[in-house]
């Protein structure tokens, strides 16, 4: 009778609850059934039924065990049965057969958010040619006003044939410098040029320049050669001739143009005469008009020079918009008046006051170069009657008319019962009377002695000053002792300024020297200490 399978549903247990191994398991020698338990067939098909993980099972009873599972998580397919299998009473085959524990299933893990998608920058600034010749173009940027959080991977820069609309990579690699060399070109060709950013957003909107480039060599560059008295303000008066000669240099022949305040030229008043090396400016007749910022322009295919000429051209001013008589008093007249309307394009520098009396009509200037706007005028003769007018002053000139006063100024006159003269009305001189001052003042000194160091035979001088009132007398003396007329001493006192000169002093003559300064109001003294040392010198040393 075969043996019962009851090992098998044991080992099926086991092998559901133990969880499948990734790894091979190793072969263990096989074992040799004995013939009375299973017959031949089934042990042969034990020894070769491959075990879940795809390696040969050691021995019948551990091949049975494995062989209902496959994978970990999945079905247990139920044996193979054999004709001693089939035999068996079908109550045993639930039993045999019994339902095996699976493990839970892991849940994967869930995706991570992704970013946000990147965003192309802005397109490259102000494109330039630097440089070009017969076969290359040296160009130049300014960085995208936007770059974005993705960075900027770098720079392409492409160019096209004129009339042609297929652009070609000018460089193989992104680059990330603001310049770049298009080199092996087509000497003559004209080139579209254009520069873009890339990042991880993609491509920018493409930086192109406003004109085509032509591929020639640019021998001389345009320049222009200002003279210096145009460098500054170009002033002008009206009716005068203007003729300015500007020099250039460029090669080949630069295109000249003109422009006044940022408009074209009126050549109806303006001529302009062109050649090789100059541009000149022509004026017959300067007029008010004719002032403005003159640009002139030099240029040879992308490459340009400019220069601004500014012309002033200024006339005579207006005369002073109003002039009225404030008040009279005595034989004084007060003036008052405005600027004029018209300062002629520049500024004023001055009035010239004129009075005029009536009896005789004359004009008589009484204030000339005079700034303000208000004056008044003295030394009127009593019993006449004036006039008074006022001209406005430029850097031309003085103004052709004048403003003149509409009220006439009466000095009129009266006799004084007390002092018998002529006199202006409502006035009576009194002579005014001073308090004589005293000037009397004790002697101060204002600048005092300093200690000085002199050297033995190096005359020296000690300096000081003193006020006073009367004029103080100055006496000089060494160690509290009166020096009086030494020979060896010079005393000096001018305007107050006392110095006292040493002659070349010894030794000796150290010590300390005093200034001591008296008059009637008191006195006072100054004093400083004065050392004198002895050269040594390098002889008297090695003497030594």
């Amino acid at each position: 009778m075969p043996a019962k399978p009851a090992p098998i549903k044991k080992s099926a247990k086991k092998a559901a609850e133990k969880p499948a191994e990734t790894e091979p398991v190793p072969e263990a020698p096989p074992a040799e059934a004995p013939a009375a338990e299973a017959p031949p067939t089934e042990a042969a098909s034990s020894e070769t039924a491959p075990a879940a993980d795809g390696a040969e099972a050691p021995a019948p009873e551990a091949a049975a065990a494995e062989a209902p599972v496959a994978e970990e998580g999945a079905a247990v397919e139920a044996p193979t049965m054999g004709p001693a299998d089939e035999a068996a009473p079908p109550t045993d085959a639930p039993a045999e057969a019994a339902p095996v524990e699976t493990a839970p299933a892991e849940e994967p893990p869930k995706p991570p958010t992704p970013p946000p998608p990147a965003v192309p920058t802005s397109a490259p600034q102000s494109l330039t040619v630097e440089d070009v010749n017969d076969t290359s173009v040296t160009l130049k940027w300014r960085s995208p006003e936007t770059i974005g959080d993705s960075g900027l991977d770098g720079y392409t820069v492409e160019y096209s044939k004129e009339g042609f609309s297929d652009w070609v990579v000018a460089n193989t690699k992104l680059t990330m410098s603001n310049s770049f060399v298009i080199k092996d070109l087509t000497t003559g060709d004209m080139l579209n040029i254009r520069v873009v950013a890339v990042n991880a957003g993609g491509r920018s909107e493409p930086a192109t320049l406003a004109e085509p480039v032509p591929i020639r060599e640019i021998v001389d560059r345009p320049r222009i050669r200002m003279p210096r008295f145009l460098r500054s303000r170009y002033i002008k008066q009206v009716g005068e001739q203007i003729n300015l000669v500007i020099p250039f240099c460029g090669k080949p022949k630069p295109v000249i143009s003109w422009t006044k305040d940022g408009q074209p030229l009126d050549t109806k008043k303006v001529n302009i005469r062109n050649s090789d090396k100059d541009s000149i400016l022509f004026i017959r007749k300067a007029e008010r008009d004719d002032s403005g910022n003159y640009e002139m322009s030099v240029k040879v295919d992308s490459f340009e020079d400019k220069a601004i000429i500014i012309i002033q051209i200024v006339d005579l001013p207006g005369p002073p918009a109003s002039i009225k008589m404030v008040d009279t008093w005595g034989f004084n007249a007060a003036l008052e008046w405005t600027p004029p309307k018209d300062n002629g394009n520049t500024g004023i520098t001055g009035y010239t006051i004129q009075k005029a009396d009536k009896k005789t009509g004359e004009w008589f200037t009484v204030l000339e170069h005079y700034h303000r706007l208000n004056a008044t005028v003295s030394d009127l003769i009593m019993g006449n009657s004036y006039a008074f007018r006022a001209f406005a002053e430029n850097k031309v000139g003085i103004s052709e008319a004048a403003a003149v006063t509409k009220e006439v100024a009466h000095i009129q006159k009266t006799v004084s019962a007390e002092v018998g003269v002529s006199c202006p009305v409502g006035i009576v001189y009194k002579p005014p009377e001073y308090k004589e001052h005293d000037f009397s003042e004790a002697p101060k000194f204002t600048a005092a002695l300093s200690d000085r160091a002199a050297t033995v035979g190096y005359t020296t001088k000690l300096l000081c000053a003193v006020r006073g009132s009367p004029k103080p007398k100055i006496e000089w003396m060494k160690n509290q002792m009166i020096i009086g007329d030494d020979p060896k001493y010079r005393q000096i006192n001018n305007q107050g300024v006392c110095s006292l000169e040493i002659r070349k002093p010894c030794s000796f003559d150290g010590g300390v020297y005093t200034c001591r300064a008296k008059n009637a109001l008191g006195e006072a003294t100054v004093a400083c200490k004065l050392q004198v040392k002895q050269v040594i010198f390098q002889d008297d040393k090695e003497k030594k």
